[in-house]
Order: C-alpha cells, then sequence, then structure tokens
C-alpha cells in the first residue's frame, strides 16, 4: 500500500521504534517486559495475576503505556518502573547481518523514538549489531513519560534533533502511533508479525494497514530496507 506520492526519493531521515519494530517479535523479548510490568502492577496494587494483567492491559490500550496509567491513575514513580520492567534478558534478540546492510545503503541520519528507555534501546541495538548506524534516541524521558501515539512527543522530537518531517520516514509496530508522523508530514511504514498479539489487537480496534495514515507495510523489516537501498543506488 502507498498513498500517491509516498515514496522514498525524497526521504534525508529514517525514524525506527525500536521493540518488535528493529528486532522481530518472534524472538520474545517483549514477552519478558509485559510479564515484569503486570508484576509490578500485581505488586502495587496487591492484588492476583489475572486482575493486574487485565489492569495492565487496560491502561496500555487507553494511555499509550502501562506506566502513563500507572502514573495517571496511581501517582507511581516512573524511575522505579522503568529500572524494574527493563531488567531483563536481552539474549533472544539475534544479530541482524541484513538490517545492518541495509541501514548502511540508505543514506542520511538514523534515529529511534521509542516509549522505552535509551538504556534498554541501546541493549537491543547492539544485540542486532546496529548501534553505529544511529546518532539519536529518543526515549520516554526525553518526551516527559508522554508516549506515543501523543503527537506533544513528535513535536518535541522533531524540535530537540531539527529533521524535516516530510522528508522523514517513520518505522512503526502500532498503526495508531504513526497517526501523529503521518499529520506531521512523515512517509509512514506499520512493521507487522503475527506474533505481535498486542499491535494486532490494537490495530484490529483502531484500524492498521488500511488506515490512511499507514502509507506502507512490511512483515520484513531488512528485505524492505534493502530494497529501498537498491532502488536509491
Amino acid at each position: 500500500m502507498c498513498e500517491l506520492g509516498r515514496g522514498f526519493a525524497h526521504i534525508d531521515t529514517w525514524i525506527f521504534d525500536l521493540d518488535n519494530t528493529l528486532y522481530p517479535a518472534s524472538c520474545r523479548l517483549f514477552d519478558q517486559i509485559d510479564v515484569k510490568i503486570g508484576a509490578f502492577v500485581s505488586n502495587l496494587l496487591g492484588i492476583d495475576t489475572a486482575e493486574a494483567r487485565r489492569i495492565q492491559k487496560a491502561y496500555f490500550y487507553e494511555y499509550g503505556t502501562t506506566l502513563r496509567g500507572l502514573m495517571s491513575e496511581h501517582e507511581v514513580s516512573p524511575d522505579e518502573f522503568l529500572d524494574y520492567v527493563h531488567d531483563i534478558d536481552h539474549s533472544p534478540v539475534p544479530a541482524n547481518q541484513a538490517l545492518d546492510a541495509a541501514l548502511h545503503g540508505l543514506p542520511g541520519r538514523k534515529l529511534i523514538f521509542t516509549n522505552g528507555t535509551v538504556a534498554h534501546a541501546r541493549k537491543v541495538l547492539a544485540r542486532i549489531g546496529v548501534t553505529h548506524h544511529f546518532g539519536d534516541i529518543f526515549d520516554i524521558v526525553h518526551s516527559d513519560f508522554i508516549p506515543k501515539p501523543a503527537i506533544g512527543p513528535y513535536r518535541k522530537f522533531i524540535a530537540q534533533t531539527g529533521i524535516e518531517p516530510t522528508s522523514s520516514a517513520m518505522f512503526e509496530d502500532i498503526a495508531r502511533n504513526l497517526e501523529a508522523p503521518h499529520e506531521l508530514g512523515m512517509t509512514t511504514v506499520l512493521v507487522t508479525s503475527p506474533d505481535n498479539k498486542d499491535a494486532e489487537h490494537l490495530n484490529a480496534l483502531h484500524g492498521g494497514a488500511g488506515e490512511k495514515h499507514v502509507h506502507h507495510v512490511t512483515g520484513d523489516l531488512a528485505a524492505f530496507l534493502t530494497k529501498l537501498a537498491a532502488d536509491r543506488n
């Protein structure tokens, strides 16, 4: 799918979400974070696992992140939460030489824009083997703990990095997180996977590949970027 005129010849800035976008959801890294979020909610509220899971997902769907819901509803300290949920084993993330080569073939800046943390992102990028491509990581702390899909973090990201939205492409696994980039003039790419259950659920509720704010869809990021790099050369 491609909105008329939404090719990549004009793109000089490549912006990537991190979790379940730069690495495959099939490696189940985010499952570890998901479990730890549930445990945090359970311990915080003194409730069983099932009820904690219900609240965790309700906050995620409503607020963009469970953290934002906990901050809004329970005045939770974000630092305590983020330190706890990102204390995981990053070894399941595989190296991706094809992605490394594809990124090398794309001219311009490459940036990370994540609802996670810089520390988590650096560990993931190191595991994939693509750290050297990325000049800036804009995380949930930079966005004042206001997560995507709110448009405010995108505006702050643009101001802080000095990018030009109309010559930028945004890659994301959750379609609603592409609404603001589309509104701001970016070319948008939805990265899909049947293993990414939260994204599939949200995309079914709020519109996914068929929505006007999604210009392109891929189930294989490395192959998609490889073709783009070939087309640019």
